[in-house]
């Protein structure tokens, strides 16, 4: 029962992957014409003031929704929660392709027929100023979620992640709920299933609940970098029978490190411990991650986004001649729906060392941000 309940949550994270790609993007439906806007010597507060404010108002408030004859509120651009999260990146293709380029209402015009990538972007930096709290770090810090390395920025997230193994055969299936407080704090729960093949047969059940908390400590996006520190509380809550306990409190702690690299390229690196309180139950253990990628976009930058990536695991025990495990993860993410707040993740896990007692296997991650809106929204 539990092993078909788990294949039938991944055989949907693969169906809705390949879904994805028979829905078409949206065209906005409004477009704002070339020579209707002067731009020239403008700084970004004065083009704002000419092009934006009718709607969103010269404070950046928005406007009501009725007093403009719309059916959605237009959004708060001094709300923090809201206007640093998100990239400038997708603030300029929504901007230049109109609403419906991000699955947003078409009340939103396309000013890409009035206004130069580099006058939207002036624009961006501009509606960024009405935040006046710098200690939210800027979207453009969340960089791709690899299959193993932690991100260092704070989320409001859904995941599924899957694995296939083999030598024995196996199925697992995790659930994550991130959900973030304030402008660096993010709290994490973790809901791990697993199932193997013994004798002929599956056996299976519920892993152990891990509760985590994350900080982020430091911040630059002028140095292209993010910096936090975790903690986690893993509680014996599984089946010990099967396996899929270590029948022991786990306290795990762990810093993670995002750099953006040129070219749309980034680093993700994540080093910690694991302590159990029973060492006779659970061996203390070290391990490291690392991911290098890059993300690509289809129409030119405003369309869907690929990023491959390549991670590099390692793990230790901490005893008296204990070796390194090391493992290497070639992977893609991609966006599947025009919000890009549903992503798809797929790789290929491998050991490079202790082969005989360590097998391959495949494993993909569902990605919901739900904070960006619905699951169905957006597509």
């Amino acid at each position: 029962m539990l092993f078909s309940m788990i294949r039938r949550l991944q055989y949907l994270s693969v169906a809705v992957f390949v879904a994805a790609f028979a829905i078409t993007q949206a065209s906005p439906e409004a477009q704002v014409t070339r020579g209707t806007v002067d731009t020239a010597g403008k700084t970004g507060a004065e083009l704002f003031a000419q092009a934006c404010s009718a709607c969103h108002g010269l404070d950046g408030k928005g406007k009501e929704a009725g007093a403009l004859g719309f059916d959605v509120p237009t959004p708060d651009f001094t709300d923090c929660q809201f206007a640093p999260r998100e990239a400038n990146a997708d603030w300029v293709t929504v901007a230049h392709e109109g609403g419906p380029a991000r699955g947003f209402s078409n009340h939103m015009p396309a000013f890409g027929g009035a206004f130069s990538e580099a006058d939207l972007y002036k624009i961006i930096g501009h509606v960024k100023t009405f935040c006046e709290v710098p200690e939210w770090p800027r979207g453009e810090l969340n960089l791709p979620k690899a299959l193993f390395t932690e991100k260092a920025f704070p989320e409001d997230e859904w995941i599924m992640t899957t694995a296939f193994g083999r030598g024995p055969a196996s199925a697992s299936t995790t659930f994550v709920y991130e959900k973030r407080f304030g402008p660096r704090n993010q709290i994490e729960i973790k809901v791990p299933f697993a199932a193997s093949r013994s004798g002929g047969s599956w056996v299976g059940g519920a892993g152990d609940l891990a509760l985590g908390f994350k900080r982020a400590l430091a911040h630059s996006l002028d140095r292209g970098y993010i910096f936090s520190l975790s903690g986690e509380v893993i509680l014996p809550t599984g089946d010990t029978a099967d396996g899929l306990s270590k029948d022991t409190t786990v306290f795990e702690s762990f810093v993670t490190l995002g750099k953006l690299l040129p070219s749309d390229g980034f680093f993700q690196f994540q080093g910690g411990v694991e302590l159990p309180v029973d060492t006779q139950k659970a061996g203390r253990e070290a391990f490291w991650r690392a991911t290098v990628g890059k993300t690509f976009t289809q129409n030119g930058p405003f369309g869907r986004a690929w990023s491959p990536m390549v991670e590099v695991l390692a793990a230790r025990e901490l005893e008296s001649g204990a070796t390194i495990d090391w493992d290497i993860v070639p992977q893609f993410q991609v966006t599947l729906n025009t919000r890009q707040h549903v992503r798809f993740n797929i790789g290929w896990r491998t050991p490079l060392t202790g082969r005989g007692h360590r097998s391959s296997s495949v494993v993909m991650y569902f990605l919901w941000d739900w904070f960006d809106g619905g699951l169905r929204d957006g597509w």
